[in-house]
């Protein structure tokens, strides 16, 4: 059994880690599956390939700073971005990793396009993007067969504070929100909405 779990706004990241971890432990021991979605208190957070020049002096000091056991460089979460948490067992799903990120991508490119923002992939980069500018960012971990970490879909965050890090260690690219794309506000927890039953479309049950 899957279940979805809305966490709110301003949830620190150790305590949103902290949950997945136990969740965690009970995906890879058989019992149920667990979607964690949320909003973070800001914070800049470096996954297992992160470079130390990526995370800049220019930032804005308040936000904190944490390193983290997902794959990828530095990026931002913060309020206004939808954040998501799946944790599934892979192994019981019969899912490769491959198969898994490019469902994952699914998830987002669907969800954005039902509010008319059109998404792609990137053959050189996990996530989704509008153009040049990357909309949906992906990085996770998998432990024991059992995924953690997701994604964060920029629904209206703050924008201004992406100009403190180099986004995923890319520098020839931006980062966009579907507020900036729709030209209006689009509400968090109509968006949060529409992703869950997306999720449960292209996931279902194990």
């Amino acid at each position: 059994m899957m279940t979805i779990r809305d966490l709110g706004a301003n949830i620190p990241y150790a305590a949103a880690l902290a949950w997945q971890e136990e969740a965690l432990a009970t995906a890879a021991a058989g019992g149920d599956e667990t979607l964690f979605l949320l909003e973070h208190a800001p914070v800049y957070t470096l996954g297992r390939s992160a470079k130390p020049e990526n995370l800049l002096a220019t930032r804005d000091p308040s936000i904190e700073v944490l390193a983290t056991s997902r794959g990828g460089d530095v990026t931002y979460h913060g309020p206004g971005q939808l954040v998501g948490y799946p944790v599934l067992n892979l192994r019981r799903r019969g899912l490769l990793l491959l198969e898994y990120l490019r469902m994952l991508e699914d998830t987002l490119l669907q969800t954005l396009a039902q509010f008319g923002v059109t998404g792609a992939r990137d053959p050189r980069n996990r996530g989704v993007w509008v153009g040049n500018d990357k909309i949906a960012a992906i990085g996770i971990r998998v432990s024991r067969g059992v995924t953690m970490h997701g994604f964060a879909l920029n629904v209206d965050p703050v924008m201004a504070h992406y100009a403190g890090i180099i986004p995923c260690g890319i520098s020839n690219a931006g980062a966009t929100s579907m507020h900036l794309q729709l030209g209006r506000a689009v509400a968090m927890d109509e968006v949060k909405r529409a992703y869950a039953r997306v999720f449960e479309n292209v996931f279902g049950e194990p």
